[in-house]
Order: structure tokens, then sequence, then C-alpha cells
């Protein structure tokens, strides 16, 4: 019996021996491993080929193999797009627009052939009305931290839930001092005859528009028909001076010199002199347009999750740099300035003095007004 006993504890002496080393085993050895993880500050994914970041693989969501992406054209560098499919494995196919009117109307008809779209401030507010965005998940999207606080939750998204802030800028006055031999400092100075067939202007009804507005003293948004009628024989009078419509890349016909001067973006003024010194940027007397581009997920989009993590990618403060030194548009993200070039940030065309914002209008959505703005334009194109 004594000799069984003592076997018996033998055995259980063993028998603990062997769940200790197995415990430690379980504890970090090399059957412990973890999955490949993205970099710091990224959190988001959907089903495909990349793998979220995360502290272990394990139940990670997967990045989808391609995010479809729809954009203003000459907007995000071909550098930008290949970095973040080294980094997660995801192509990002580019479809572009020339208006917010366009976007809308596509992503009206097919919103979940994107994956992630950019809009401006006023067209967000009337596709969150109608409910054509996707909420955000931040928890996905932490560099939003980047972005100066006076560019979050705006009138277009008072929550801040639906949209995170892209680029921002103005529309100007560009003059090649070469050619325009007279004073140039308001809209109403480009009716002169001296710019027969020399213009090149933005094919935007909204931009357009709001200009004749202001070039009667009205609001960028007016909505009054009889202001409107009077804006419209405005355009009539511009229209013999207007030689392209161009919202594309109209620093392309003021660098070769084929128009004189312009109604542009202020960064493509700004590049435009890159190219060409002799290009003059000008704040119109009446004041500028001002406007915010934004990231939103249209509804239904397939790949949100990943559409989160490219968002997040680009608001690296280095990614976003990358971005302003190809397109100098101004940017809101705060803690990629000091990777900016300082004579960007000092250039007025792209970072307007605050006594000129201070005379700036943001477009806001006018409702059933915007068939009327489409009306006018569409007439003015045709004649």
């Amino acid at each position: 019996m004594m000799m069984k006993k003592r076997t018996s504890r033998v055995w259980m002496i063993l028998l603990l021996i062997a769940a200790l080393f197995a415990g430690l085993a379980g504890c970090g050895g090399p059957a412990a491993s973890s999955a490949p993880q993205a970099s710091a500050g990224t959190n988001s994914s959907s089903d495909g080929s990349g793998t979220a970041s995360g502290e272990s693989g394990q139940n990670q969501p997967k990045l989808a193999k391609s995010l479809n992406l729809f954009i203003w054209s000459e907007y995000i560098p071909t550098s930008v797009l290949e970095a973040f499919e080294k980094e997660y494995g995801v192509k990002v196919n580019i479809s572009t627009y020339s208006s917010n009117e366009e976007m809308f109307a596509k992503l009206s008809v097919h919103s979940a052939g994107y994956d992630l779209a950019v809009a401006s401030d006023y067209m967000v507010d009337l596709m969150r009305k109608q409910q054509l965005m996707e909420k955000l998940d931040f928890a996905n999207i932490g560099n939003i931290q980047n972005i100066g606080p006076e560019f979050l939750k705006r009138s277009a998204d008072p929550e801040g839930a639906y949209s995170v802030p892209y680029m921002w800028g103005n529309v100007l006055i560009a003059v090649n001092t070469e050619k325009v031999r007279v004073p140039v400092a308001s809209y109403r100075d480009l009716l002169r005859p001296e710019f027969k067939d020399s213009l090149v202007v933005l094919d935007d009804s909204r931009s357009m528009i709001g200009i004749a507005n202001q070039m009667q003293g009205k609001s960028l948004n007016e909505t009054d028909p009889a202001a409107l009628e009077k804006s419209k024989e405005l355009l009539r009078q511009l229209l013999p001076n207007i030689k392209a419509f161009d919202s594309d890349s109209p620093k392309t016909m003021l660098v070769t010199g084929e128009v004189a001067a312009g109604i542009v973006y202020g960064a493509e003024a700004s590049l435009a002199r890159q190219e060409n010194p002799k290009i003059q940027a000008v704040l119109p007397e009446e004041g500028m347009e001002l406007w915010q581009d934004n990231f939103i997920i249209p509804k239904g989009s397939p790949n949100k999750l990943t559409a989160e993590t490219f968002i997040n990618f680009v608001l690296r403060p280095e990614i976003s740099a990358e971005i302003s030194k190809h397109y100098p548009y101004a940017n809101p993200n705060l803690a990629a300035h000091e990777l900016i070039d300082k004579e960007v940030l000092e250039d007025p065309a792209v970072y307007p003095p605050k006594e000129e914002l201070a005379k700036g209008e943001y477009m806001i959505d006018i409702g059933e007004a915007a068939t009327l703005y489409d009306r006018i334009w569409s007439e003015i194109k045709l004649e």
C-alpha cells in the first residue's frame, strides 16, 4: 500500500510539473504569433486583402483589394496612391468630375459604385439632408486630430459625423501682366472689351453665377429670381470675353499665354505663376468665393472601413504635405504645415490675408433655387 501511495504521489508531482511547463509554453513561447499590422494611426478595414492595424491580427477585418475614389481632377498625386498601395496592398482607382453637381448626379443614381468621394461644403449639406452619406467611424480616423478645429463641425455637417476636411481654398482673378495693360481689381473689370476672347473661367454654375451676384453687390448664394436674371445678363456681357470654360486645369492656358486672364482657383493661379512669373493673382474687390472640400463616404459604399483607412492615411502630416507639394491648395491639416514650403504658406493667392477672408463667402445649399442656377447656366453655355 505504501509503495502504491508513493508511486501515486510521484505521478501527481510529474503531472503538476508537466502542466506547469505547458502553461509556460502557452504564455509567449514559439507558438504565439501576431499578424502583420498597419502603421500607427490607422485602425480600419474592410473585406479583401490587407489587414487593418490592431494589437493582434486575430479576428481583424481585412482591407479590400481596391478602393474606388471619386474626386476632382489634379487633386491627389500618384505618389500618394502608390504609397497607400505599397503599405496596405490596396489599389486606388480614380474617377474624376468637373463640378459638385456632376458628382452629386452620379452619386444620386449609383452611390454604391464609389467607396469614397470628395465634396464641397454645400454639397455635403445637401447630401446629408438627402441621406446619401454613411456616418464615419472616427475610431478608424485617429488622425482627425491633425485638422484645425475651425475646419470641423461646420454648418454643412454640424455634428461632424459625415465628413473630414481635405483642402480649402478660394476663387480669384489671375492676370498675365505681359498681356494685360489695364488695371484689374474686380470681376467687373473683366467685362471690358480689351478682354475679348481672352479669358478662361471655371465651368461651374454656382461659382460663375455667384460671381455675377457679387458683381451687383448680392450674396454668392442669392436666390431671388429677379437678382438672378440680372446675374444672367452680366454673364451674357462677359460671354464674348470667354475663350474657354475649364475647371479641371485652367492654369494651362494661362501658362501658355493662350489667355490673358482668368477666373480660377487660388492654387491654380499659384501653380501658373511657378511656371510663368508673369502671372499675378488678384483678390477681387467684390470678395472671394471660399470653399472647403471634404472626404465623404457615399451611402452603400461596399468598402467603408477601407475608405476610412485611406482617409486616416491621407491625414498623416507627411502625406498631407506631399499632396500640398503637388497641388498647393490651402491645407486644413495644421500638423502638416511644418512640412509645407514656407513660400506656399505665405502666398496670399493660397492663404489669403484675414481681411480678405472676412470679405469672402462660402457657398451653402440653396434648395430649389439650384434648379434656376442650372437653367441659367445651361442657357449661357448654349449662346
